[in-house]
């Protein structure tokens, strides 16, 4: 649908809802199951006034987002989400063909290896060694055609690429996070190292969907449903004909990616029975279009193990509970400490989980379980602690609270600790277990 005709459209169902007492007859806004918010009253939402406020579609983009504040970028986005669930006028539309949807995998040598997810898995044959250790798939889902999300997604490549010592690019051995460590925290690491029999190996591959995504119009009718299915249609390949186990694999999602992420898991599982070991979602956007009569998107379940961290709750993010462990950092809020836009807070998710990923920062991110920021601060930061970032834990459950710095290092936890493989997360928590109860059965 045309983009002017879409909020033509959307003004006059709105203005008839409002016209009407209690709001019509009750087939208006339709909620998610888990949603937080109580839409019942349509002047909860919107107003016909705003409706002549907003701007097209095709108007809305993330340099008009980055021009905002927090406050008015938060506001305008939600303005459109509340209109687009109004009798599910946005339609899951935008599929862009798998052809299009191109990516790389991360060589030995720090070279990217190309590919489009027509031919991922034959790119994956000719890689010697693929799959021997962890797989992470990082998902974008904002064009990198922005400084910001290119600058987000180079320092978590980067930081995989020092946690998988594979040799860096020439020229990027830049790093806010690095520049920011002290001294001592240096040596500390280079000390861990040295101490290290063994290092943490991985492949990863990253995957350029943002790239497709050129204006909020795609932003919003995203089809992350179709190709949420490819890409889990190509792990089952991977699997079957590169026999990289699912035991292994880690898929991260940006914002819309997501929920593409947490649809290729739920495509994994129906067709092989069993389920990947983790997804990440990275501050899972808002769905502004979803299926008819199905739920869609990032969800428990998608994975043994699902963790999201939401930087921009009431913004470009959702502030719904999705995954068997929800990150706040300062809690449920448009933005986090020191962004100055949607666009960057959203980002921060990316930026907080890349700082957790390089060796000796696994645990920078102390966080909190808390219902509310209201009785984390009323707690001061007391009670079940857990870490946000690549040392999350499989068996934590509920909402996270966390405070974090305004610029990088972001974690407020700065001793170094040694580094943690994708399968000694889990591992260092059962050796715990059994030394406790070696010393009560002492």
């Amino acid at each position: 649908m045309n983009p002017l005709r879409t909020l033509c459209v959307l003004a006059c169902l709105v203005a008839a809802t409002l016209a009407t007492p209690n709001g019509g007859n009750g087939n208006g806004l339709k909620q998610r199951s888990n949603s937080l918010n109580n839409y019942e009253d349509p002047s909860n939402w919107v107003s016909l006034s705003q409706i002549e406020q907003l701007p097209m579609l095709k108007d809305v983009t993330l340099r008009r987002l980055e021009e905002m504040t927090v406050d008015d970028g938060a506001s305008m986005l939600s303005k459109l989400y509340h209109l687009s669930q109004f009798n599910r006028v946005f339609k899951p539309e935008y599929a862009p063909e798998a052809s299009k949807i191109k990516g790389y995998i991360v060589g030995e040598r720090g070279q990217k290896i190309e590919f489009n997810l027509n031919n991922f898995v034959q790119t994956v044959k000719r890689q010697q060694n693929f799959g021997d250790d962890e797989v992470t798939i990082f998902i974008q889902g904002l064009p990198q055609t922005w400084g910001q999300v290119k600058k987000a997604n180079r320092k978590l490549v980067q930081a995989y690429e020092q946690r998988y010592n594979l040799q860096p690019y020439p020229g990027q051995a830049d790093s806010d996070e690095q520049k920011s460590s002290s001294e001592e925290q240096q040596q500390q690491r280079r000390k861990q190292n040295q101490e290290q029999d063994d290092t943490t190996t991985g492949d990863l591959v990253v995957i350029n969907l943002g790239d497709q995504i050129e204006d909020f119009e795609q932003f919003a009718t995203l089809n992350v449903e179709r190709i949420g299915q490819i890409i889990g249609d190509r792990l089952v390949q991977l699997t079957n004909e590169v026999n990289v186990p699912q035991e292994i694999i880690h898929l991260i999602g940006q914002g819309p990616a997501a929920h593409v992420a947490g649809i290729a898991g739920r495509q994994y599982t129906r067709l092989t029975g069993h389920k990947l070991r983790r997804i990440t979602g990275l501050d899972p956007s808002k769905l502004y279009a979803e299926p008819d009569n199905k739920l869609s998107g990032l969800a428990r379940g998608d994975a043994d193990f699902v963790d999201a961290i939401h930087t921009s709750a009431y913004g470009m993010g959702t502030q719904q509970r999705l995954a068997d462990v929800d990150f706040y950092p300062n809690g449920p809020s448009e933005g986090v400490p020191g962004a100055e836009n949607v666009v960057e807070a959203s980002l921060r998710a990316t930026r907080y989980f890349a700082e957790s990923v390089r060796p000796g920062n696994e645990r920078n991110f102390p966080s909190v379980a808390a219902s509310s920021y209201k009785e984390y601060k009323q707690n001061n930061g007391y009670g079940k602690r857990a870490y946000m970032g690549i040392a999350t834990s499989y068996d934590i459950r509920g909402d996270y609270m966390l405070q974090v710095n305004s610029k990088a290092p972001f974690g407020r936890n700065t001793p170094a600790q040694t580094q943690s493989g994708f399968h000694s997360v889990h591992e260092a928590w059962k050796q715990q277990q059994q030394q406790l109860e070696k010393k009560n059965i002492a």
